[in-house]
């Protein structure tokens, strides 16, 4: 996937100011020890999507690393706002990062009273590509080597970033992983099978993370009279699944037509998106296009 280059202003500890100058100390704990957390969310037409369970997942990963919120919800709105209004955004993908701050020294126990370090910057976000939707991607099962709270949003992702690699390695777009036989989710989407009409996805847990997109395309499922579970999900349904989902903020579901280099689906469909995905990608972006509708200066949970 090519990369993209970010917009030109960021937001640093409370200060907007061009990305390229922006700088933390290198004893960030962020820096040395991964001892932060993040969020992604996209934006549509210059306005945040999803920004309420985005902002609970994220005060959520603050509490179970025992880091006070440095802001409130409407002070988050008004950062992303403000990078929006500096960067003449449109749509974008939005990121923000809270670290446990800097002191002077290396230790691992953390200091008693931190000073979080809180950024926030914004890439522009690529159409989707009708290859993809008209094809979908291929997938590559690995072993789950990450840590065991992974329902933490953390930046430590170095276990990610090594199963992304293999399987882009292997040719794949991305990779599943896989813990005792048991589907846990992508290196960087939730991961949702179509079985009987039925979207299934694992339940939540501290081996994966909690999927707010997950949560929007199950609840759009449900209007469209999809049948939706959460359940445990044995690797090997995979290979047996009428229909693979990725789900993941930016992108909202993509069809996946081969894991592990055999075709998804049976018959004559397949290795070919699903009427699943197809109804739920329509769904999607549906709501998009309302929400461009919405006005700028309404409320960020204005109803979708």
């Amino acid at each position: 996937m090519a990369l993209t280059a970010p917009h030109a202003t960021c937001w640093l500890d409370g200060t907007f100011q061009p990305l390229a100058n922006a700088r933390i100390s290198p004893l960030d704990r962020g820096f040395l020890f991964g001892d932060a957390v993040y969020e992604v969310l996209p934006c549509y037409a210059g306005r945040p999507f999803l920004f309420h369970p985005h902002m609970a997942r994220l005060e959520r990963s603050l509490r179970e690393i025992g880091l006070a919120a440095p802001l409130d919800r409407a002070q988050w709105a008004q950062v992303l706002r403000g990078l929006v209004a500096h960067n003449q955004a449109q749509d974008a993908t939005l990121y923000l990062q809270v670290s446990r701050g800097a002191e002077w020294g290396r230790n691992h126990a953390p200091p008693a009273t931190p000073k979080a370090t809180v950024f926030a910057y914004a890439t522009p976000l690529p159409p989707l590509d009708p290859k993809t939707l008209n094809e979908g991607v291929a997938v590559a099962t690995f072993p789950d080597e990450r840590w065991g709270r992974c329902d933490i949003k953390s930046t430590a992702l170095l276990a990610n970033v090594l199963a992304k690699d293999r399987a882009q390695s292997a040719g794949a777009f991305e990779a599943v992983l896989v813990a005792d036989g048991w589907l846990r989710e992508g290196s960087s989407t939730t991961v949702m099978l179509v079985h009987q009409g039925r979207l299934v996805a694992p339940p939540d847990s501290p081996q994966i993370l909690p999927g707010t997109t997950r949560d929007f395309l199950f609840a759009l499922a449900k209007t469209a009279g999809i049948a939706v579970e959460r359940r445990d999900i044995r690797a090997t349904e995979l290979h047996e699944a009428d229909e693979v989902l990725l789900g993941f903020a930016t992108r909202g579901a993509l069809p996946v037509t081969q894991v592990d280099g055999r075709a998804v689906g049976s018959d004559l469909a397949a290795g070919r998106p699903g009427p699943v995905w197809q109804r739920l990608h329509g769904a999607f972006q549906a709501r998009i296009k309302h929400w461009a509708d919405v006005p700028f200066d309404a409320p960020v949970d204005a109803p979708l």
